[in-house]
């Protein structure tokens, strides 16, 4: 059975799509939802969705960030291969059936979906978002002599065992280094897969800023040289 994470903060206009489109994915599947306390009306929205099939929710009692709500969701996961979804539309969950292909082939233990390793369709928008990514998962790389080419994606799918051996201390966005330095250091076989990718701008509600960008930076430098 495949779980699918979803961190939640303030999604109040696309979560019920996401929910919809993720249910549609013709697999065996469940939904394990994390809130992170938002405040825009996204709770009532998921309190009136959690009584679906294969459906679960948890609630947040303060706003701790991504990596926290992930940390809930790993938790609870009773599922083979764990895949990371986020709450907004950027992503399109039709693509579940290549990204989990590569452990089901007993091919890999960990595969990155990437939104620049692709023949597919992907919007584009921001030059400096570009870059600074490219950026990030090249030191990245250099720390744990890996060549991926998109270390941030949302798209991150695991064997079910390889996620709950790693303990994720960070509560934000930090997680994306921090997952990769871990995974590099447990010698684990790791796939990429080329995406599609609908990303926004934050007009449409993106999140992340250049300060996520600093301690991103931090957090390479940090799980790959100082902590274990």
């Amino acid at each position: 059975m495949l779980s699918i994470v979803i961190p939640v903060y303030n999604e109040v206009n696309s979560i019920r799509e996401i929910i919809q489109r993720v249910m549609e994915v013709d697999l065996d599947k469940e939904l394990v939802i994390v809130d992170d306390y938002s405040t825009d009306g996204s709770r009532d929205v998921l309190k009136s969705m959690e009584k679906g099939p294969n459906i679960r929710v948890f609630y947040h009692d303060k706003n701790k960030g991504k990596g926290a709500a992930l940390r809930t969701g790993f938790r609870n996961v009773t599922g083979d291969i764990v895949i990371i979804q986020d709450a907004d539309l950027e992503y399109n969950p039709q693509e579940y059936h290549k990204l989990i292909r590569p452990i089901l082939e007993g091919k890999a233990d960990v595969v990155y979906g990437s939104r620049f390793m692709t023949t597919e369709q992907r919007r584009i928008l921001f030059f400096w978002h570009f870059l600074g990514n490219s950026l990030l998962t090249l030191i990245s790389n250099m720390a744990t002599n890996l060549n991926l080419s998109d270390m941030e994606t949302g798209y991150k799918v695991f064997r079910s065992e390889v996620i709950k051996q790693i303990h994720i201390k960070e509560d934000r966005f930090g997680f994306e280094p921090e997952i990769t330095a871990k995974i590099a250091k447990g010698k684990y076989r790791i796939y990429e897969v080329g995406i599609s990718y609908s990303g926004r701008d934050y007009a449409e509600g993106k999140k992340i800023g250049w300060k996520d960008g600093v301690s991103a930076l931090w957090c390479v430098i940090k799980y790959n040289f100082i902590k274990k």
